[in-house]
């Protein structure tokens, strides 16, 4: 009868397995106060975003809050039937798709075209002034700029006055309580927040263009048109494919902040999006199962276009998260 015997670990193997739990452990000792900064912020993250996922369940319950997650009765799927059988549903779905897919397209236009103007600038302190006045909207809330535009695109505010006292335009415009003018400003003031941000992406993309190009190109008797069109453009354009094509996850992200701060229920059938309406259906109509199963709708969506996004840009920009 054959009989196997088990290899055993040479010395070596034993000693390179020993150097390595030592070397660990070292490590370990070195970098534990480390550590232990980080558990703070490991435990909030825990605490308050992944301790909550647990409360999805209620989108397959017909949750009661004084029944509690585990005696509210159990409906599995009806919310989700429901949720598109919901008369505005649709228009909210439109309203966020239409929304959102113009703030992609012009925030990254709009970068693109002032990173290429802004990088002609040969006065260094304009530059670094334009730069910074530009960066500002950014870092500010839209709490604040909620209550500006408020005032401002008001019938009596500083805009339609401009408007009557230029123009001689007799019927102030309502910005805020037409439709089509709420989403004209919605995109365009979130245009104006944006797009000095988004404008770094492209300058330090520009950084790195090798200036070898500019110079066979100069001697090539190209102006600077003609550079900026075969040269720039065409390095800066990886760049601009990997930002749109991973800007697909945001597709029905709208901005729940900025619409939030500026709609009201005059506007709901042309700007309302939908996180504004869980907000409404979940916390000042208390449907919590409705609006619970409307975000995870939602989240499954976003999902898989951030999923389809990276797999493009990686097919085509060759573009990799590590």
């Amino acid at each position: 009868m054959a009989t196997t015997t088990k290899a055993m670990p040479s010395n070596d193997a034993l000693g390179q397995t020993s150097l390595e739990h030592k070397t660990k452990a070292k490590g370990m000792k070195r970098t534990w106060p480390l550590h232990l900064m980080l558990l703070p912020a490991v435990l909030i993250q825990f605490v308050f975003v992944y301790l909550p996922l647990g409360g999805l369940v209620i989108a397959f319950q017909d949750y009661k809050p004084y029944d509690g997650l585990f005696h509210s009765k159990w409906v599995g799927l009806e919310h989700f039937k429901y949720m598109f059988q919901y008369p505005d549903i649709k228009q909210v779905i439109f309203n966020t798709a239409f929304i959102a897919a113009l703030k992609i397209i012009f925030n990254i236009i709009v970068p693109f075209a002032f990173a290429l103007l802004l990088n002609e600038v040969r006065v260094n302190p304009f530059k670094r002034t334009v730069q910074t006045l530009v960066y500002l909207p950014y870092f500010i809330s839209w709490v604040f700029l909620g209550g500006i535009l408020n005032d401002m695109l008001a019938s009596d505010g500083i805009i339609n006055t401009l408007l009557h006292n230029w123009f001689g335009l007799n019927e102030p415009i309502l910005f805020l309580g037409d439709g089509n003018w709420f989403r004209f400003t919605v995109i365009l003031s979130d245009i104006w927040q944006q797009f000095g941000y988004g404008t770094i992406v492209y300058l330090a993309a520009l950084a790195g263009i090798n200036p070898a190009l500019y110079e066979a190109a100069e001697v090539d008797g190209a102006s600077r048109w003609k550079q900026t069109k075969h040269v720039t453009i065409p390095s800066l354009m990886p760049i601009v494919v990997v930002v749109g094509t991973l800007a697909l996850g945001n597709i029905l992200n709208a901005g729940f902040d900025q619409i939030f701060n500026l709609y009201n229920p005059l506007v709901y059938d042309k700007g309302d999006i939908i996180d504004t309406f869980v907000y409404r259906t979940g916390i000042l109509n208390g449907q919590y199962s409705l609006a619970t199963a409307v975000g995870i709708f939602k989240s499954i969506i976003g999902f898989v276009l951030i999923v389809v996004g990276y797999r493009i840009a990686y097919k085509v920009a060759d573009y990799k998260i590590f």
